[in-house]
């Protein structure tokens, strides 16, 4: 059993809020985790009352970013339980992005405990209402205090709770996307593949300025042609043109390997409907979208589940998808998952892990 030095706060600040009307991101519960490293090897963990924490201004992480993180939920279920979604494909793809970043690696057991340990703690946080979760981050980043281009020797691993409700404004409706132009978001060789946070700083830009055209998010195309569809800002992209639903591939090392995609994909092949990952160009997802074989785009991710696509914008043309309402794979593949998390339908896969 992880040993984790404990301090709870003296009174919760959980009736300050309310719980059945959350914004996502923007509150956060009484405590956090906390681990350090330093002189090749970790502090003993603790958990803390959630606030400020100091840090030098020179601290190499706010210079060079060498920091990355993880996003899971927890969920209030039908009966009672609290089920945490998936814990050990985050654990494994956060030690890809530390290893990718230069960070040191913590051991399963401390990442699973501690998650445990501090959603134990603050489960009244937990909200029950239909569509809402405890939104977990995982996140660590360099601490040593100096200016230059090399790994920290010292690093912070830490865990925030915050009670969310759905990411987009829009809920579980389509939302409108529009191509990313002449930006690029990552290449081969590059940090596409993990959860650094440099990945999401270079998506910020691009994403304000479609949002001031009336866009929900930018949807990239690959940084060397720009032509083959990658991934949404915050979510893989999947599209259904006549019978099959298409998936570009995560081995470009370009696209984040999510872990409501696997699971989308899990449950489409158990249905027995046709899946592949391969790579698909913007044109002919237009082409299909003209000739009436465009089905349905959708994507998927932890902070929005199932996000279906009503409208996708490229250089100036506009398809229309599905009359821009929620298409049969979508809310399939939402009720599914939703279902497991929530525990109103039975957990085949093994995907809930009960604290």
């Amino acid at each position: 059993m992880l040993e984790i030095d404990l301090k709870k706060v003296e009174k919760s600040k959980i009736n300050n809020y309310d719980l059945n009307n959350l914004v996502f991101g923007t509150i956060f519960t009484d405590h956090m985790f906390m681990m350090e490293y330093k002189d090749g090897k970790w502090s003993k963990p603790k958990i803390i009352p959630y606030g400020p924490i100091e840090v030098e201004p020179s601290m190499c992480s706010l210079h060079y970013a060498q920091m990355g993180f993880e996003g899971l939920k927890a969920f209030k279920t039908v009966d009672g339980k609290i089920n945490i979604f998936r814990i050990d494909r985050n654990f494994e793809r956060f030690m890809i992005t530390c290893e990718r970043l230069c960070v040191p690696k913590i051991d399963k057991e401390i990442f699973i405990e501690g998650i445990k340990t501090l959603v134990n703690l603050d489960k009244n946080w937990i909200p029950e209402k239909k569509g809402s979760a405890l939104y977990i981050r995982p996140f660590m980043f360099a601490t040593e205090p100096f200016l230059g281009v090399r790994p920290s020797k010292s690093y912070l691993y830490m865990v925030i709770l915050s009670p969310v409700g759905p990411y987009y404004k829009e809920g579980f409706n389509p939302i409108k996307l529009t191509t990313s132009g002449k930006y690029t978001r990552a290449c081969e060789g590059g940090l596409g593949f993990t959860k650094a946070s440099a990945n999401y700083a270079i998506s910020l830009y691009p994403a304000f300025e479609a949002s001031k055209r009336g866009f929900t998010q930018v949807l990239w195309l690959d940084g060397k042609e720009h032509k083959y569809v990658e991934e949404v800002g915050t979510m893989n992209f999947f599209c259904v043109i006549d019978d099959e639903v298409i998936t570009p591939p995560t081995d470009t090392g370009t696209i984040l390997p999510g872990i409501t995609r696997e699971s989308a994909i899990t449950i489409l092949k158990d249905k027995g409907i046709k899946v592949s990952e391969r790579r698909i160009t913007i044109d002919e997802i237009f082409s299909a979208g003209k000739n009436g074989r465009l089905k349905e785009i959708f994507g998927t991710g932890t902070a929005a589940v199932i996000s279906p696509v009503g409208e996708l914008e490229h250089e100036g043309k506009t398809i229309i998808i599905n009359n821009g309402e929620i298409g049969p794979i979508a809310k399939m593949l939402f009720d599914e998952i939703t279902g497991i998390q929530y525990g109103e339908k039975p957990d085949k896969y093994g995907w809930n892990f009960y604290i």
